[in-house]
């Protein structure tokens, strides 16, 4: 199986079973929850780009860690040019690798003024607030 197929086995009288032999791309054994269905994720020469509104709010626990570096990016350019001059940046607490992938992004853009994470109110070091630089007329 490829680690890009979502393979999913039920076992008799139980809502979902644990499928042990699944390789991960180094090759080792990983454990995957399964059910009856297969389902083969797009490759990326299928997929098509999905508008979604730009608010100052930009959730990155829909997109794949893949992804992630291309979406801030592109967000932030489009926040700028919608006007925002602070966004909040959601990557979640994990183990931080989204985090860091997010403020690696935020630290070489030229136009970020500054970030840092968020009140606890609104995500704590699950997310992050970006100010941009105001443009001078």
């Amino acid at each position: 199986m490829a680690w890009w197929r979502k393979r999913r086995t039920h076992a008799p009288g139980h809502a979902s079973a644990i499928n042990e032999s699944t390789p991960t791309l180094d090759g080792a054994p990983s454990a995957t929850v399964a059910d009856s269905s297969e389902e083969e994720w797009p490759s990326d020469s299928t997929r098509h780009p999905i508008p979604l509104e730009v608010t100052d709010v930009l959730d990155l626990h829909s997109f794949a860690p893949r992804e992630v570096e291309a979406v801030v990016r592109t967000y932030l350019d489009e926040a700028r040019a919608r006007g925002f001059t602070t966004v909040r940046i959601i990557h979640g607490k994990g183990i931080g690798m989204q985090r860091a992938l997010v403020r690696a992004v935020l630290s070489k853009t030229a136009f970020v003024a500054s970030y840092q994470d968020a009140p606890a109110e609104a995500g704590g070091w699950g997310a992050t607030v970006v100010w941009f630089m105001l443009e001078r007329k």
